[in-house]
């Protein structure tokens, strides 16, 4: 099992050095890969191409780019543009996001986010292949564009830019069983933000298709405190959050994949907890069997035992973050490495 790097998206601010120093120390220790992500603040690539031009042969991922945020044309020049600079060296993680950020920030429809998906990779394909004009007859990124403002003058048109690869790996960020199942059809990898190696059975039938190389990367959160409960307050908040506030109470997928963990009360009660503004409360229910299973957490001598769980389940690459810094990235190179 390899181990990837996962820097999140920013806060308020950048984080310091951009996070050059861990990236370079990730690198030096051997770790495949670091990864950048956006929400509504920051964007994916530009951080990953000042952290690219910071290393030398480390991989390099979005984790994830999210499809509104870009046409498909857009998104594969800058995925060519990175690939050419880093010397081969991208990954391109894709996904949805939530009807909340997609039409509320970048004024999208999120309607069929499957086929919208598999239309954004097929383009993205066609343009890293290079072997005829981009083009596109699917009702949700029509090439070239006929419709309500067209001038009727638009033509398919190929990349002035050769790619590098014209098999750049794309990795999808899915939840729902439908989604996983056609990411594992249409994509190289997987990035699960949940997943847990004591519950394999959730994602079993939807895994069983997979293709030799396939990459299932999800990302897991580390905290290095010999109080166990402490180590899993980070994990409880995050979790709190994404499942209180990701979403509205009619769709959250969030919420909904905790449920097909087997925690359905709990899932329910966090996120009325957490619309009632009892955010302390809501954090408060999170099941600790639950946070522990997907993270990390706990004295060094019990990350190492329990990293065999993982060893023995079908993740190939295992994305860490958490507030450990260089500690943190030295320990998992130590146990993982």
């Amino acid at each position: 099992m390899k181990l990837g790097l996962q820097f999140g998206y920013w806060y308020a601010s950048p984080p310091a050095d951009a996070n050059v120093e861990l990236a370079q120390e990730a690198e030096k220790l051997g770790y495949d890969s670091i990864w950048t992500a956006e929400s509504w603040g920051n964007d994916a690539f530009t951080p990953l191409a000042w952290l690219g031009a910071h290393t030398s042969k480390i991989k390099l991922g979005t984790a994830i780019a999210q499809l509104s945020a870009r046409t498909p044309t857009a998104c594969a020049m800058a995925a060519l543009a990175l690939d050419h600079l880093s010397h081969g060296r991208m990954i391109l993680g894709l996904g949805v996001s939530g009807p909340q950020v997609v039409e509320g920030w970048y004024g999208q429809p999120f309607a069929k986010p499957l086929a919208r998906t598999r239309e954004y990779v097929d383009i993205i394909r066609q343009v890293m292949r290079r072997e005829a004009p981009v083009a596109n007859a699917g009702e949700h990124y029509p090439l070239p564009y006929v419709g309500p403002g067209s001038t009727g003058m638009g033509k398919p048109l190929r990349s002035i830019t050769h790619p590098l690869r014209a098999d750049l790996p794309i990795y999808l960020g899915a939840e729902g069983p439908k989604n996983v199942t056609q990411t594992v059809e249409i994509a190289d990898g997987w990035l699960p933000v949940y997943y847990s190696p004591f519950r394999q059975e959730v994602y079993a039938d939807q895994l069983k298709g997979m293709k030799p190389g396939f990459e299932i990367c999800p990302l897991v959160q580390v905290n290095i405190d010999d109080d166990l409960e402490t180590a899993l307050i980070p994990v409880k908040m995050t979790l709190a959050f994404y499942i209180g506030g990701m979403g509205s109470k009619e769709k959250n997928f969030h919420k909904d994949l905790m449920c097909r963990m087997g925690f359905e009360a709990e899932a329910n009660k966090i996120q009325e907890l957490f619309f009632e503004g009892k955010r302390e409360e809501a954090m408060a229910m999170v099941p600790t069997q639950f946070a522990d299973e997907i993270s990390l957490c706990g004295s060094k001598a019990r990350i190492k035992d329990r990293l065999q769980a993982w060893e023995d389940s079908p993740v190939t690459t295992m994305l860490v973050m958490g507030n450990g810094g260089l500690d943190m990235v030295r320990t998992m190179a130590e146990l993982a490495l």
